[in-house]
């Protein structure tokens, strides 16, 4: 019986370039959204490519991967170096023997391209054996705890027999990266693949892409808004504009001496973007008799674990310990931190939808943490949410006047058909955060992301509220994009006289709005002041690392 062969990290046999594209175009019923996009990577090469939603990277790279959606058509040339056919055009049963192979693909969000009931270990394992069907299960299931121990991931056999929603947001980044790798191609394409993630794990998964195609001399082509992630990972940058290549070069020429407009408004967006938001009115800072508008003291909470066996005592989480909190009215408040530190678990006390397991939480003045539903509707309408990801707080099924009015429907006895009678608030509120009117008529999916959260912030501000909580309100978007809503929160603050809470994991992020900021590590604020003042001089090492974590342009 002969011996499998071995599964090694060898480099794949690669000619000059291991990927070119020439006049590579995708157009939809004659309407053209790629066009004439022309470049080569070499071996070990990492190539950048930027731009703004929209602007087509990501169909540039499935149009690569065979993979565009019904309705899109590709035109031009594709060459993968040890293929022997056009890529584009070929059939599935051909381009599927490369996929995994030959080029592989890490997307911007592990949880959809994971499985959900099979454990990482076996999918990494399945995705070596699909085309290596020489190795048997046990090799592959030992290649696969490898590939996880080259990505950095703790006890790689225990995080092998794991399920993807067992794992943090960076630790199932890096079981795709794992298994992007399997098989060693000669591509590898990224696309976004750290837009989601906090800072620290972000530059953790950086270095990973950087080294991992660099020690096979695999080819690297990194798809991203953010210029400065870029930078960090790539050593060429092509920028991409409306479908077209309007820029190309070694990243270092494009940064200190960029071309094309629109590549140095990227370069401003990227650099500029830290500047404060300055206030029109200085904050009511907490005297001796003000009441805060909203005080956390000595909160601590805590959430049951499920039990390993029917006799064991339940395990607790501490996801907050010991946090006491000021916010003045009319403040801007920054709350800091990772994921997992506690924000959203804080978040969700200030708005009164969790129960603190010790300590008390205060709605000016009144302790609203041990109240029932029935006795919160006064929070409800003084205190609106502004969530993460818009697309998945609106309705795609209502129009946008619908869902901007929804709050004062409620109020009113939840009857759509009073819709109509709040037309005129509906359109004040869109001009507010500058959409047209037009807009009130169109639905979620019709909208940029940039827009989608405009719309987000104009059904918060609907019940004309005191107090505005955003979570990570920003951290999808695209610099420009989010310099802009950054901009338009510190403005509706201003012009409606609004208390924010602004949590997101970047404190450059909450330096352009905030005031004060409160850096939250492992349940426990370890540091609270001035913003600039905690970013100019952080006391503690957790905040120098937040801050070291964050990629910025040289020069």
């Amino acid at each position: 019986m002969s011996t499998p062969p071995a599964l090694t990290d060898d480099a794949p046999d690669v000619r000059k370039d291991v990927l070119t594209v020439a006049g590579l175009g995708v157009g939809r019923r004659g309407d053209p959204l790629v066009r004439d996009v022309t470049f080569t990577v070499a071996p070990g090469e990492r190539v950048g490519l930027i731009g703004e939603s929209g602007s087509g990277k990501s169909l540039t790279a499935l149009a690569l991967m065979g993979l565009l959606p019904d309705g899109l058509a590709p035109v031009g040339s594709v060459h993968l170096a040890g293929a022997s056919h056009e890529l584009l055009g070929a059939g599935e049963r051909a381009l599927s023997r490369l996929r995994g192979h030959r080029m592989s693909m890490v997307f911007q969000e592990p949880m959809s391209a994971l499985n959900p009931v099979l454990r990482v270990g076996d999918q990494i394992a399945e995705a070596v054996r699909i085309h290596r069907p020489e190795v048997d299960r046990a090799m592959a299931r030992t290649r696969a705890v490898d590939l996880l121990d080259q990505v950095r991931l703790p006890d790689p056999a225990r995080t092998a027999r794991a399920y993807p929603h067992q794992l943090s947001g960076g630790g199932r980044q890096r079981v795709m990266l794992a298994m992007a790798l399997a098989n060693n191609p000669a591509v590898l394409i990224c696309d976004e693949p750290t837009s989601a993630l906090d800072v620290t794990v972000q530059a953790q998964i950086l270095d990973l892409i950087a080294d991992g195609p660099l020690r096979r001399d695999a080819g690297l082509l990194f798809i991203s808004h953010d210029l400065a992630v870029v930078a960090a990972v790539c050593s060429r940058v092509m920028v991409m504009r409306a479908g077209e290549i309007v820029e190309d070069g070694p990243v270092a020429e494009v940064l200190s001496r960029p071309n094309h407009p629109h590549t140095q408004t990227l370069i401003d967006a990227t650099r500029h973007g830290g500047r404060e938001r300055r206030r029109r009115h200085p904050v009511r800072r907490n005297s001796g008799t003000e009441t805060p508008v909203l005080e956390l003291r000595h909160v601590t909470r805590t959430f049951p674990r499920r039990r390993t066996t029917l006799l064991a005592t339940t395990p607790q989480v501490l996801a907050l310990h010991d946090v006491s909190v000021q916010i003045a009215p009319g403040e801007r408040f920054g709350i800091v931190g990772e994921s997992g530190s506690g924000k959203s678990t804080l978040l969700r006390l200030l708005a009164g939808l969790d129960r603190p397991s010790g300590g008390s939480v205060h709605f000016a003045g009144k302790d609203i943490g041990h109240l029932p539903e029935r006795r919160l509707r006064f929070v409800r309408d003084d205190v609106q949410i502004v969530f993460q990801d818009p697309a998945g707080s609106l309705d795609p099924r209502m129009r946008v006047r619908e869902i901007v009015a929804e709050p004062l429907v409620a109020r009113g006895g939840g009857r759509r058909s009073r819709v109509r009678a709040h037309s005129g608030r509906v359109d004040d509120l869109l001009a507010a955060v500058g959409l047209p009117r037009d807009a009130a008529d169109r639905y979620p999916h019709q909208f940029s992301g940039g827009q989608r959260q405009r719309i987000s912030i104009a059904r918060a501000l609907a019940p004309s509220p005191t107090v505005l909580l955003a979570d990570e309100p920003v951290s999808a978007l695209d610099a420009s994009i989010r310099a802009q809503v950054l901009d338009l929160l510190a403005s509706l603050a201003d012009a409606y006289d609004l208390t924010l809470v602004l949590v997101s994991h970047d404190l450059h992020v909450v330096r352009q709005v905030c005031d004060t900021v409160a850096v939250l590590h492992q349940g426990e604020i370890v540091e609270h002041g001035p913003t600039e003042e905690v970013y100019e001089r952080p006391a503690h090492a957790y905040t120098r690392a937040l801050l070291a974590a964050v990629p910025t342009l040289p020069g």
